[in-house]
C-alpha cells in the first residue's frame, strides 16, 4: 500500500527559534521543504520509541514516546512515510544500507539524527526488524532507544562526510 498522502512543506510558523532552510528529494520521487535549527531534544532515560510501516515505509503504529519526541501527533504521523522524521544532515547512504538490509529480511542498527515537527532534532540508536508472515516481509518494526554521547559525537562527524 503507498501513500497517497504528500508531505506537506514545514512551515516558518512551527518552528521554534532561527532555522535553515532546505529542500529534501526523498527516492519516491518527491521533496520537500525542510526548515531546521539547531536545537537538540535530549532522549529521555529508560525511553523506547516503537512503530511499525508497511513494506513501504508508510506508519501504521506509534507508541506515545514517538509521539512525544517527535513532535507530531499521532494523526498527523499515521499514514505517512517514515521518512518525515529525515533530517537533512542524515546522508542519503544510511538510507540506503537500511532499505538494503530489511528489504533483504534482515536486522538493521544503526544512529539516526531525526527531524522533529518544530525544526528541531533528536538522535536515536535504531534497530529496524522486518515483520514477516508466510515467508514475505509485511512489514517493518523499528525500536530507537537513547545512543550513548560517544557514538553521536562520531557520527556527527562522520556523516557529512558521507555526502557525494
Amino acid at each position: 500500500m503507498a501513500s497517497t498522502q504528500r508531505l506537506a512543506d514545514m512551515e516558518p510558523g512551527d518552528i521554534v527559534g532561527e532555522y535553515q532552510e532546505t529542500t529534501t528529494e526523498y527516492h519516491d520521487g518527491t521533496s520537500r521543504r525542510i526548515l531546521y535549527t539547531e536545537v537538540e531534544s535530549p532522549f529521555p532515560d529508560g525511553r523506547l520509541i516503537v512503530s511499525r510501516t508497511d513494506p513501504e515505509g508508510i506508519i501504521t503504529h506509534t507508541n506515545r514516546s514517538f509521539v512525544e519526541m517527535s513532535g507530531f501527533t499521532e494523526e498527523e504521523l499515521i499514514g505517512v512515510p517514515h521518512y518525515i522524521l529525515r533530517h537533512p544532515d542524515m546522508p542519503p547512504a544510511a538510507f540506503k544500507d537500511l532499505w538494503d538490509t530489511i528489504r533483504a529480511g534482515k536486522k538493521w542498527h544503526g544512529y539516526v539524527k531525526n527531524l522533529r515537527k518544530d525544526g528541531g532534532f533528536y538522535w536515536v540508536y535504531a534497530t529496524v526488524i522486518p515483520n514477516v508472515r508466510n515467508n514475505e516481509v509485511a512489514g517493518f518494526t523499528s525500536v530507537r532507544r537513547k545512543p550513548s554521547r560517544r557514538k553521536v559525537e562520531e557520527c556527527a562527524a562522520l556523516y557529512p562526510t558521507l555526502f557525494q
